[in-house]
């Protein structure tokens, strides 16, 4: 009877860091990727780490696959960016997971605000699902997030919002 063991995963990033850039790249998100590196701990940002002439989708899919941690820092237009909702969708994905762990920091937004899609960052949400049903594609955030406002706050407890 051949016996089962679980291999631990092994990860090429320690963090990967989910933030809205305009918001928050030039200060918040700057001094704590900086501290973290200088901790020894690996992690990735997309201005640093994405690779020239790779399809950057697919690469920041790949990195949150390859991250042990996520730190979302959820700020008033974090739910404006597909980019921050596509990675979002994939975050929770792979949390649901025992090996991923998923830690949200709020900038200059209260956490009800985001669980609830209200305040500033629920404006920032309506304005960006507003102008994609008018389009033609349908993202994969958007399918997670409309089907019903109770399924993301669902999601979000997940996030231990």
């Amino acid at each position: 009877m051949a016996s089962t063991s679980s291999v631990p995963k092994s990860f090429k990033y320690d963090v990967f860091l989910s933030f809205r850039g305009e918001d928050t790249r030039k200060t918040f998100v700057d001094h704590l990727y900086v501290a973290l590196v200088n901790k020894g701990i690996i992690t990735y940002k997309d201005d640093e780490t994405i690779d020239k002439g790779e399809r950057i989708k697919e690469q920041l899919i790949r990195s949150i696959q390859d991250s042990r941690f996520y730190i979302i820092v959820f700020s008033k237009n974090y739910a404006s960016s597909s980019w921050c909702l596509d990675e979002l969708v994939e975050i929770i994905k792979c949390q649901k997971t025992s090996e991923h762990t998923a830690y949200p920091i709020f900038y200059d937004v209260e956490p009800t605000e985001v669980r609830h899609q209200s305040g500033a960052f629920g404006e920032a949400f309506a304005k960006l699902v507003a102008k994609h049903e008018k389009g033609s594609g349908m993202f994969s955030f958007l399918k997670l997030f409309t089907r019903k406002r109770k399924r993301t706050s669902e999601d979000l407890v997940t996030l231990h919002l």
